[in-house]
């Protein structure tokens, strides 16, 4: 009866087939698929050169079977002060987490960005070295978040529509600000701090809502600041320090040696940004005063006003009269040893008492 032998050999070779097709559908379903919040598209060339490429070649630049969808912030319709409610909410696995913006939502991250406490990329370091710890341990507990990674967008500087020689000249001025530690600085040198996203500045400039603005001069210079200020007084107020973060939830269902391979990348990716961020830092500068050289941004003709040593000194002492003393009296009511720990890691570092 040679028909069942046919049709078994049939049935055989469809089986092969369908096991040759079900092949990749199996490898595919290995692969781990996560979600990424990215910096604003607005802020420039840090996204744009360094962290967007990343997220783009997960696979590659980590060596795992990990795709990304990625999206910048400013796509997604999510403002950048609830990046930790909706990671927490488990929304998304990684998250390029806006540390000031954040701070309201956990006080203790500030702590990475005190005024006055980081006025050089070298201090960035040291600070966000000795307390990177403490905010990796406080994210995990209120928020389920693993701290991947820390980085500057670099100094954020003045940029003002009125001329000014020195920081005082600022008095009686509206200043836009991002955080509450900041708003703190600038009523302490007189004037009037007021705080406006990111995107929303550049019109706030032009029609007169406030009369300086503080962003990186790199970040001013592609969302186009200098076309509605007239000059930029380069004294970092803060280093703009941001971090990689990813929830424990995805951390967790990677094997060791993966979380591993994981956080060498993120390594690799920070340190890169950190060299990247100082490159860009002063040749923004120049860009903006339309000197060069000037190869990453548009030249424009803002005044440079030279930085005083008593405007450096006024910065510096901001730490101990302002942002430090205001900072621990909120972190402290949410978190009992914030300022405590602080006290303990980075007030060291920096030679304070």
């Amino acid at each position: 009866m040679p028909l069942p032998h046919r049709s078994s050999k049939i049935f055989a070779a469809a089986l092969a087939l369908a096991a040759l097709f079900a092949l990749p559908a199996a490898q595919a379903q290995d692969r781990i698929k996560l979600k990424a919040i990215g910096q604003p598209l607005a802020t420039g060339l840090i996204q744009k050169n360094k962290e967007q490429p990343f997220f783009e070649n997960f696979a590659t630049r980590t060596g795992l079977p990990i795709d990304v969808d990625y999206k910048p912030i400013d796509t997604l319709g999510i403002k950048d002060t609830e990046q930790l409610r909706v990671m927490k909410a488990g929304l998304f696995d990684l998250v390029s987490l806006r540390v000031s913006q954040n701070s309201r939502d956990e006080p203790t991250i500030l702590g990475l960005d005190l005024v006055g406490a980081a006025p050089d990329y070298a201090t960035g370091r040291k600070v966000a070295k000795a307390y990177f710890d403490t905010v990796d341990a406080r994210l995990q507990q209120q928020f389920g978040v693993k701290l991947l990674g820390v980085w500057p967008f670099g100094p954020q500087i003045l940029f003002c529509k009125k001329p000014v020689a020195k920081l005082a000249d600022i008095k009686g001025m509206k200043v836009r600000v991002y955080d509450q530690n900041l708003a703190k600085f600038i009523e302490m040198v007189g004037g009037t701090p007021v705080p406006i996203s990111f995107a929303d500045t550049h019109q706030s400039l032009s029609l007169g809502v406030v009369d300086c603005a503080i962003t990186g001069p790199s970040s001013a210079n592609s969302a186009g600041w200098p076309e509605v200020t007239t000059h930029q007084l380069p004294i970092g107020f803060q280093m703009a320090l941001n971090g990689y973060g990813m929830t424990m939830k995805s951390w967790n269902a990677l094997k060791p040696e993966q979380q591993a391979k994981l956080k060498s990348a993120f390594d690799g990716l920070t340190d890169e940004v950190w060299k990247y961020s100082e490159e860009l830092f002063q040749d923004a500068l120049n860009c903006n005063a339309g000197k060069d050289p000037c190869t990453t941004g548009k030249k424009f003709n803002l005044v440079n006003v030279p930085v005083t040593p008593s405007d450096l000194e006024l910065v510096r002492s901001a730490v101990s009269k302002v942002s430090l003393p205001v900072w621990a009296e909120v972190c402290d009511k949410s978190n009992a040893a914030c300022s405590k720990t602080w006290q303990a890691t980075v007030a060291p570092v920096l030679g304070l008492k």
